[in-house]
């Protein structure tokens, strides 16, 4: 009986997950359309973060408490896990593809084993090396280096802030976690605290509002723009995260982050259907090996501290 709960909280746990990545995908190839219809990307951000933040404030007064007892956690991920990643991927997408963009992104798995190798020295696994080498050759089919990097430079090192804002959440997350700083309050306060991060910066009141009363294109076809705005906001973003913290909760955030990977799939794949957003068959090989070596790394534990002797460390094992 337990073993069936069991395997029944795993599935519902993978299925959470695998809504999520689909989630997520969604948000570049609605976002686009906007900023070509005329917004600004940090404007786009901005109303993706507070239309989030209004949804999750009842969240938000249930855990009240929350400020007072993890400040920094709640100023740390409200700046990078919300306001970083999404204002530098949204840059990246105004200037890029939306598949390179989220695939540099995807650089991030790679960039946390650099952190846990040179700035906390701890050993890592090979598999998980081998993971940064694959990652980092695919990135490199993906932006054709060959070609002399024939995409926007600036957006190509917009999606690498981005990726490094992802590391700054993955480090928060892994020390966030304890003294009842429940995941879904954290969600709610990072939102908050990015909202008025991003409000000093976009200056809202100064946005042409008269976009989201129009439509925008979208590889031919018009749509409304504030439709757009509501799917990035209740799905990309609340539904995106509410179903991601839940899914780890169930597997592990292992399991959860390899999943992720679909993300990027899916993203590229709406960005090849909605937007007309075609890659070249080697960016399509180079996307695979960047969420092959995300697969490796991700799914790769580092050693834990407690097999490490003074001088000597053991033969460390990947697990996945």
């Amino acid at each position: 009986m337990h073993t069936t709960d069991s395997s029944h909280g795993k599935g519902l746990g993978l299925s959470l997950a695998i809504g999520s990545a689909l989630a997520f995908g969604g948000s570049g190839v609605a976002a686009k359309p906007l900023i070509e219809a005329g917004l600004a990307p940090l404007d786009v951000v901005w109303l993706r973060v507070a239309g989030a933040a209004l949804v999750m404030l009842p969240l938000a007064v249930r855990h009240r408490d929350l400020p007072r007892r993890r400040p920094a956690l709640l100023a740390g991920f409200g700046l990078l896990a919300v306001a970083g990643v999404q204002a530098c991927y949204f840059a990246a997408i105004s200037r890029i593809p939306v598949g390179v963009a989220l695939l540099v992104e995807y650089l991030a798995p790679a960039l946390v084993l650099g952190w846990v190798r040179f700035v906390q020295r701890r050993p890592v696994t090979r598999a998980a090396v081998l993971g940064v080498v694959l990652a980092a050759g695919g990135l490199a089919c993906v932006v054709e280096v060959w070609s002399g990097l024939r995409f926007d430079v600036l957006g190509l090192v917009l999606a690498l802030a981005a990726a490094c804002c992802q590391v700054g959440y993955f480090v928060l997350a892994d020390h966030g976690g304890g003294e009842g700083a429940d995941p879904l309050g954290v969600i709610a306060y990072g939102l908050l605290v990015g909202t008025g991060l991003l409000t000093v910066v976009a200056r809202p009141w100064a946005m042409d509002w008269s976009v989201l009363a129009g439509t925008a294109r979208m590889n031919g076809w018009t749509v409304p723009a504030a439709g757009l705005l509501v799917w990035i906001v209740l799905v990309a973003t609340v539904v995106a995260y509410i179903t991601g913290v839940v899914s780890v909760r169930r597997l592990s955030p292992q399991v959860a982050g390899v999943v992720a990977c679909l993300e990027a799939v899916v993203a590229t794949g709406l960005a090849w259907v909605l937007l007309g957003e075609r890659l070249s068959a080697p960016q399509l090989v180079g996307g695979a090996v960047v969420l092959l070596g995300a697969f490796v790394a991700q799914s790769s534990t580092p050693v834990p501290e407690s097999v490490v002797s003074r001088g000597a460390v053991k033969e460390p094992v990947a697990s996945a």
